[in-house]
């Protein structure tokens, strides 16, 4: 499959879960794929098994919520691959805990993450692909369409990057940029994180959250990524890709 042939990528939070799944999607769909995590080993390990199989791939560390580092990043992802065609703001953070704990650190840097950097992604990486265009995949979450308990702040980040990206969306087709940017919400997915956070009988609890009776695996979530980033969505600009199971159907 060659969908993304020639359209460098960058993907934040790649070095496991559902950044790494959508790494390795890229790729095998032909995209050069830069990967940029706080964890820089487990990115160029994910870096290095996707050369091994003939792809594409560099690694970086990247804080995102760090201007300079976005724009050094972008910056040496033109370098090393030619072009920026997509962005996936992958990287998040959040923690169950009920408002009422919550510290304003705390909350500021739920919101530093989820936010800013997107924020900061959205911001750099439509400078670089310009009139040249590109498809920019915001995460977001079932979290950003709908509230749960103790999780003010997580709900919080994710409904704005929900409106952050309708608006830079149109921001970006009033400017006669062909750069279409979505938000993409998926359900519980079966990652490390969910396993570290969540002991096994809670997972079992979850799965029956949803209608279909199950939880997503990350290549699933990878999949919609790959929609969104090919010409397969081209019609498709601010709009909410829900990838959850009937969770928010309910």
């Amino acid at each position: 499959m060659s969908e993304l042939t020639d359209r460098p990528a960058i993907v934040t939070g790649a070095a496991r879960g559902i950044g790494a799944a959508i790494a390795r999607r890229f790729a095998a769909a032909g995209a050069p794929v830069m990967l940029t995590d706080l964890d820089r080993n487990g990115a160029e390990a994910l870096a290095q098994a996707i050369r091994d199989t003939g792809g594409k791939a560099e690694a970086r560390a990247h804080d995102v919520t760090d201007e300079a580092q976005w724009q050094a990043i972008i910056a040496d992802t033109v370098r090393v691959f030619g072009a920026l065609r997509i962005l996936v703001n992958n990287a998040g953070t959040g923690a169950r805990k009920f408002m009422t704990d919550t510290t304003l650190e705390e909350w500021r840097h739920v919101m530093a993450v989820n936010c800013d950097g997107v924020f900061l992604g959205m911001k750099h990486a439509v400078a670089a692909m310009g009139e040249g265009g590109g498809s920019i995949i915001n995460m977001a979450s079932i979290y950003g369409k709908v509230g749960v308990s103790e999780s003010v702040n997580y709900c919080a980040s994710k409904g704005a990057v929900t409106l952050m990206t309708k608006a830079a969306a149109l921001e970006c087709a009033a400017r006669g940029w062909p750069i279409r940017i979505n938000s993409l919400h998926p359900g519980y997915v079966d990652t490390p994180l969910l396993h570290e956070a969540a002991g096994e009988a809670h997972i079992a609890a979850i799965r029956q959250l949803h209608p279909i009776g199950r939880i997503a695996t990350p290549e699933e979530i990878a999949d919609a990524a790959l929609f969104l980033a090919s010409d397969q969505s081209r019609f498709m600009t601010g709009a909410e890709l829900l990838v959850d199971g009937g969770f928010t159907a309910q």
